[in-house]
């Protein structure tokens, strides 16, 4: 069964629960101040949203690879990776000035609502916490035996860690240019973080065997690698009705993804001229952006090295014992992040 399928079948059921625990968190905070309730409705009606679930789908799937089953248990942890990636969410969204997530207003803007950008911006940072309080909480509360969970939330609080180390430096990188090999750190603790977590939380609450373990966290490292660089991608190169956002959004907000990077060491006219933008000097068109890149040889050089942590996680992941399926469900999003990056046409 391919990714998206499974995506269809078990997003439904992990919704559910996510559904039922946190309409309860909200419950408990409109009992006592009215400005509570409303900060946990958005942040439930946030973490609703539709989305593929990719992330507590991933734990889910890695868990019935050795269990062979879908259980209550399982259920409620994923809940948890869901909600541990929404706390992600919502700072990510604060720190970029993000207005819209999947079509309906960042929580930092939905909580500036009759009031202003200050308590939208606080009540966003403490949302975050209370998110990744309330990952733990369902967690820790799925039922499995008390030296799984230590395990899994130790797994899980790692690389937390991580991913908000990823996220200074990314923001650092606005600053300056980095080299690839500074990238690398980044990427290194970001999205590769939320694959090794998910993957390695299913697979420790599913009594995978210790060999696998390391070959599920280079899997989930090396997935997350070729995300990452396949996603930045599309975002400079795909149009607003492939991608549903204005193409080149997060380089013209000064990010740096891969292949500007590249870019930016082998064109020096562009370094420049990405300088002069940053500097308020001039402005700066997605036409130029594009050519630079493919001009460059940067473009190709990216997609390449996407494919190539594409492959070494494909290969990773067929070496452990999770069940055919299982497998199956991990090849075919390697897949498809492999086939995504052609999804657009070069200038």
């Amino acid at each position: 069964m391919g990714f998206e399928e499974v995506l269809d079948r078990y997003g439904g059921p992990i919704e559910d629960e996510l559904k039922r625990f946190l309409s309860s968190s909200a419950m408990e905070g409109r009992s006592y101040h009215p400005l509570i309730g409303r900060l946990y409705d958005s942040v439930e009606e946030f973490t609703m949203r539709k989305g593929r679930r990719l992330a507590s789908c991933s734990t889910l799937v890695a868990y019935e690879g050795y269990t062979g089953r879908i259980d209550e248990k399982i259920l409620r942890a994923s809940c948890g990776i869901e909600i541990y990636r929404h706390a992600i969410l919502v700072h990510d969204d604060l720190v970029d000035a993000d207005p819209v997530r999947r079509g309906g207003s960042t929580l930092h803007k939905t909580m500036e609502e009759g009031y202003n950008e200050r308590l939208g911006a606080g009540s966003a940072i403490f949302a975050g916490n209370i998110l990744s309080s309330l990952a733990l909480q369902a967690i820790m509360s799925s039922g499995f035996d008390a030296a799984l969970l230590m395990r899994a939330t130790n797994m899980l609080l790692s690389e937390y860690r991580n991913v908000n180390e990823s996220q200074v430096l990314d923001l650092m990188f606005e600053y300056k240019n980095p080299d690839a090999s500074e990238w690398n750190v980044m990427a290194a603790k970001r999205a590769a973080t939320l694959f090794r977590a998910t993957l390695g939380i299913g697979a420790v609450l599913g009594g995978a065997p210790e060999k696998d373990l390391p070959l599920l966290a280079d899997a989930g490292g090396n997935i997350g690698y070729a995300f990452d660089i396949q996603d930045d991608i599309i975002d400079t190169f795909a149009s607003e009705e492939q991608y549903g956002r204005p193409p080149c959004t997060d380089v013209l907000r000064g990010k740096k993804p891969l292949h500007i990077v590249l870019a930016l060491h082998r064109d020096e006219h562009f370094a420049s001229v990405l300088e002069s933008v940053r500097n308020g000097k001039q402005d700066i068109d997605v036409e130029y952006i594009r050519k630079a890149v493919v001009d460059s040889g940067a473009l190709e050089e990216a997609k390449r090295i996407s494919k190539t942590h594409a492959d070494a996680g494909r290969e990773a992941i067929l070496k452990t014992g999770m069940a055919a399926g299982a497998k199956e469900f991990f090849v075919s999003l390697i897949d498809y992040v492999k086939d995504s990056l052609d999804w657009y046409k070069s200038v």
